[in-house]
């Protein structure tokens, strides 16, 4: 009989149980054999892999299992454990070019294949990058890391949820450190790792799926890996916030490739992000000592702010201001070179990037200015955790400086408004002469305080400079000028310098100051070029508000013993600067008073001036009625000051400023009386003047300075109250009506006289009015000042009269007592012998 056919189905099933059994069998021998069981896309992956690994990967076969992977997608799992089966036999038996084969073909799927079930796919491919990143083998870590950065840029369709880069970051960042006894391997690892590095921030940082590569636990491995290879090529310095595409040769070295690779990790730093980043690079430089070299600690800090977003500045340098005061008992080259990186920093950010808490960012870097002059006057301070530190003087000077220079630098980025919000929080810093100390240093005494008021002084200089405002009256209130202006009058000729340098700072608004550094007669001031702007109304507030403060402190300043060059120079310079920015024809006769002022001063006997300070405020007087004569465009104010500047050139050129203000100054061991042509003549001056339309009156009256500040607390609105109060004081004090006559008594008659002469007594009390008020309108407002001041003691004396006729002591509980003399005295102390203080007369 015949045999019995078997069904289709039947064999169809048992040949797809021999082809599982033999897909569970790992030898190659029997899938050879057998090799038509087993299944296509194992058949497709054995066939990419020529008898000879030399000869590469077999492109038209690879072209086919694409092909097929692309067509089947839910293969792709399948394709990959068995590549990365094959990858892991290859590596333990040290078949590398079948390695290196599978790794081509395994980027070529990826690059290739883009559909849903791509996820197992790149669990199997990064279980195989791992297995060559964890070989001895270099070769094996350079293969794993390029495949690595393949599959990074590559943009995935779908999400995953599971998959974790904790290993890479931490083999990444181990290769960066490598120490191979070979250099360019070494070389070649380190950059591996560094390109990896990049690789995983750039699949992760855009993922919210994954794990965020901004915690901690990452960025204390990532950033320090980066910055280990950046210091290896500290000998480049840092490029542009954009660096070009770098050269072929630049980008095989691993500085250049760090750098990139950390700029685009600052990059892509969100708000929420920033400290994460910045927290381990200053451990970094804490840790390697890093911050007193300064060099690669500024490196690391300008790339940095470069990278990061404009808007984040703020939170950079709010780090580094904590981290200052983290470090306020290290040592001074310490806080000076995060100092230093503040200063930095500063330059770099864009303006108003300091944020929101501007004044204390001021606050912070005053308060490590007094730090460190109390560690310089005590000379030591407890360290942390190090015992007691004894310090080195011009360290902390170096770091003082520093200090000065970084609050500059933040200043130079706010806008005026806030400026003049620092000036003020500083100038409230400042220990004002006889008043509460606001900022005290810890048992230094005075000489703590003098070294605070240098260096807040100092500070102030730098907000100052370049300081312009349109009205100066509000940038520039009483609060701030007065306490300024108070420390011109001190002995220190230091701190009066520094205020000579902060008002000039402040009153030149048009950058005419490096034309007037030096003091010399100039014969034609057009070639200054200066720029010139008509005087503004808010100007002509401020003068008239501020303008006797100025004069008086000029002139107290010039007569000052410890003054030198430096101070005249200023002077010089504040005196020009007046008549550039602020100066009308009130302000300009004024300057011109002050100018001859000046002279009398150093012709005084009575001042027992030096010889060469008595000859300098000569040359400082000539050298400016010079530029103030050729302002005012006079001719004949021009002609004077000429010829008495010629005659002293050929009899006293100690006189001028070209013999004065020179290394070696040209003067006689004693100054002659000097009169006649050599002197600039009032009266001359205000002949000529006159003749153009200036005030003769108030220019013929010699400028007598205020040595009082009561006209600064004066409050009166205007001239009207101060002329009715005078009316009032001198009709009750005048001089004739010292007798106290009795009261008359009124009748009928007296009323009918009263009538009938009243029309004669308004007339003569109107015309005393006009000559009090005649007075008081051009009279010098010096001269008003010391004729009250004068009448104040006479007021109070008359003051005194009248208490003591009409109010009585207030009786005693205890009734009297007798003092030793026999006197009885009252136990309680009336009211009306109360001493009236100053500010209470005017």
């Amino acid at each position: 009989m015949p045999m019995a056919v078997p069904e289709p189905v039947a064999t169809r099933r048992l040949a797809l149980d021999c082809r599982t059994l033999l897909d569970h069998r790992p030898s190659r021998g029997v899938c050879g054999c057998c090799g038509a069981l087993r299944p296509r896309y194992k058949r497709l992956v054995d066939n990419i892999f020529p008898e000879d690994p030399e000869d590469g990967l077999v492109k038209a076969n690879m072209e086919k299992l694409t092909f097929y992977a692309l067509s089947a997608p839910e293969k792709l799992d399948r394709i990959g454990a068995y590549l990365s089966e094959r990858l892991s036999r290859d590596v333990a038996r040290h078949r590398y070019g079948y390695v290196c084969i599978a790794m081509e073909a395994l980027d070529q799927l990826l690059m290739a294949c883009h559909c849903q079930s791509i996820n197992l796919f790149v669990e199997s491919f990064l279980k195989m990058v791992r297995k060559l990143l964890e070989a001895d083998k270099p070769n094996l870590q350079i293969l794993g890391t390029n495949s690595f950065v393949k599959f990074a840029n590559i943009e995935e369709d779908t999400p995953s949820y599971h998959r974790s880069y904790d290993f890479f970051v931490s083999r990444f960042s181990e290769m960066c450190h490598s120490s191979y006894e070979d250099p360019d391997i070494r070389t070649k690892i380190r950059m591996a790792g560094i390109k990896g590095l990049q690789g995983v921030v750039r699949k992760t940082v855009n993922d919210e799926l994954q794990a965020n590569i901004w915690d901690p636990q990452h960025m204390d491995k990532i950033v320090p890996s980066l910055l280990f290879n950046l210091q290896s090529g500290e000998g480049t310095e840092s490029r542009s916030p954009s660096p070009l595409q770098a050269s072929e040769k630049e980008k095989e070295s691993p500085a250049e490739l760090t750098e990139r690779c950390f700029r685009e990790l600052l990059g892509r730093a969100a708000y929420g992000n920033i400290k994460n980043a910045v927290t381990p690079v200053l451990m970094h430089l804490d840790n390697h000592s890093l911050w007193e070299g300064k060099t690669f600690a500024v490196r690391c800090f300008k790339i940095i702010m470069y990278s990061i977003q404009s808007q984040h500045s703020h939170l950079v340098i709010q780090q580094l201001l904590g981290h200052l005061d983290a470090n306020s008992k290290s040592s001074a080259t310490v806080r000076a070179g995060i100092v230093e990186v503040l200063l930095e920093a500063a330059a770099i950010a864009a303006s108003g990037s300091v944020g929101p808490t501007v004044l204390e960012v001021f606050n912070t870097l005053l308060r490590h200015l007094r730090l460190s002059v109390d560690y310089e006057l005590t000379g030591s301070y407890d360290c942390n955790n190090l015992g007691t530190k004894i310090i080195k003087e011009h360290e902390e000077r170096q770091l003082q400086e520093a200090v000065i220079r970084t609050i500059g630098s933040f200043a130079n980025t706010l806008p005026t408004y806030q400026r003049s919000e620092v000036m003020l929080f500083i100038m409230g810093k400042i220990p004002i002469p006889g008043m509460h100390l606001t900022l005290p240093s810890t048992g230094s005494g005075f000489e703590g305080n003098r070294m605070i008021q240098v260096m807040l002084l100092k500070s102030l200089r730098q907000v100052t400079c370049g300081f312009q405002t349109t009205n100066m009256l509000t940038a520039l209130p009483n609060s701030f000028l007065d306490p300024l202006l108070s420390f011109a009058l001190l002995e220190d000729a230091e701190i009066r310098l520094l205020v000579l340098e902060i008002l000039v700072s402040l009153i030149d608004r048009h950058d005419n100051l490096p034309k007037f550094s030096t003091i010399s007669i100039i014969s034609d001031i057009s070639v200054l070029k200066l720029k010139v702007d008509k005087c503004s109304r808010q100007d002509n507030l401020f003068m008239k508000k501020h303008a006797q403060h100025l004069y008086r402190h000029i002139y107290l300043c010039s007569k000052e013993q410890s003054s030198v060059q430096p101070h005249f120079e200023k002077l010089y310079s504040l005196l020009a600067l007046i008549s550039m920015e602020l100066a009308n024809e009130e302000v300009v006769v004024d300057l011109i008073r002050v100018a001859l002022a000046l002279q009398d001063l150093a012709l005084s006997i009575e001042e027992m001036l030096p010889v060469y300070n008595r000859c300098a405020v000569h040359a400082l007087s000539s050298a400016y009625l010079n530029l103030i004569s050729q302002l005012t465009t006079v001719p004949a104010f021009c002609q004077h000051v000429h010829e008495v500047i010629e005659m002293r050139q050929k009899e006293f050129p100690y006189l001028l400023p070209e013999d004065v203000f020179i290394e070696n100054p040209k003067i006689p061991k004693t100054l002659e009386k000097l009169e006649g042509e050599v002197l600039f003549q009032q009266a001359k001056i205000t002949e000529v003047l006159g003749g153009s339309g200036y005030n003769t009156e108030r220019l013929a009256t010699p400028y007598v300075p205020q040595f009082t500040d009561e006209d600064r607390l004066s409050k009166r609105k205007s001239i009207g109250e101060t002329i009715s109060l005078q009316v009032e004081v001198e009709s009750r004090n005048s001089p004739d009506k010292e007798e106290r006559t009795p009261a008359e008594e009124i009748t009928f008659e007296t009323l009918k006289n009263a009538i009938v002469d009243s029309v004669g007594v308004e007339e003569q009390e109107k015309e005393r009015r006009r000559q009090v008020v005649e007075k008081f309108q051009k009279a010098p407002f010096e001269e008003i000042a010391a004729h009250c001041g004068a009448r104040a003691s006479m007021l109070q004396s008359k003051l005194n009269q009248i208490f003591e006729i009409t109010i009585r002591p207030p009786p005693s509980p205890s009734g009297t007592i007798t003092s030793s003399y026999g006197q009885t005295q009252s136990r309680s102390v009336p009211v009306y012998e109360m001493k009236f203080p100053d500010l209470c007369v005017y």
